[in-house]
């Protein structure tokens, strides 16, 4: 699927100059890239030497299969984008594998505390699985969380007018978590993956991490690039 069709980095968050500015302090000025209009602002791709594609990781950190994920990434160079699950964090020893997944490059995001669906919650409540896993991925990160994916990907509407974060949407998605086959959910991903898509997967299942690096060493071989999903939509 075609990232264009769907938005991969869905701006439905409004975004504070601090955000903007630590981005691009990675990253460099936006004029470097490709720009078009997007309801009146801006957006700026980053156009990088490969055809560039995202791999986005929910619902850990695992304590088994997280780590096997970030040793397979670091041997083949490639950062990846997590969205954690605070009370995941606060399991067994998960913050030393926050940590480490920090020190590599990775980009991390907030999947809420309970992996609860806000949109169903009130807005204190709502606030509260938010304000927590932030509290906790900056204790060990010692850096604010610029981006949020939120289990189903839904919001109240008054919390997304509020929140200083990108939303950080998909736009291929194999279903690893409805199937332990591993080249099923090869398979699904690298027949539907196009330039610029954001990849969704689970690092809390080994077949799921299994695929990744199965998936990484194919698209590599067709000349994809792998790149943090911050890299590939910046406002």
């Amino acid at each position: 699927m075609q990232a264009l069709g769907i938005v991969y980095l869905l701006m439905f968050l409004p975004v504070s100059s601090y955000i903007k500015e630590d981005i691009l302090s990675v990253y460099g000025e936006a004029g470097s890239g490709q720009e078009e209009e997007d309801d009146g602002e801006q957006v700026s791709r980053q156009n990088g030497p490969g055809r560039a594609v995202a791999l986005t990781f929910d619902d850990g950190p695992d304590s088994e299969t997280t780590p096997v994920l970030l040793e397979g990434l670091r041997d083949r160079n490639v950062r990846a984008t997590f969205f954690l699950i605070g009370e995941n964090i606060e399991k067994d020893n998960n913050r030393d594998i926050v940590e480490k997944m920090h020190e590599d490059g990775h980009i991390i995001g907030n999947h809420t505390y309970h992996h609860v669906d806000l949109s169903a919650l009130n807005r204190e409540d709502a606030h509260r699985e938010l304000a927590v896993t932030d509290n906790l991925i900056r204790e060990i990160t010692g850096e604010e969380v610029l981006f949020v994916r939120p289990p189903f990907g839904a919001f109240p509407d008054e919390l997304s007018e509020e929140l200083d974060k990108l939303y950080v949407k998909w736009t291929v998605d194999p279903l690893d978590w409805t199937t332990d086959n591993t080249e099923e959910i090869v398979r699904s991903v690298v027949t539907d993956v196009q330039e610029n898509d954001i990849i969704l997967l689970h690092d809390c299942y080994m077949s799921s991490v299994e695929a990744a690096f199965q998936i990484i060493d194919i698209l590599q071989a067709e000349g994809y690039e792998f790149v943090t999903a911050d890299r590939l939509l910046i406002e």
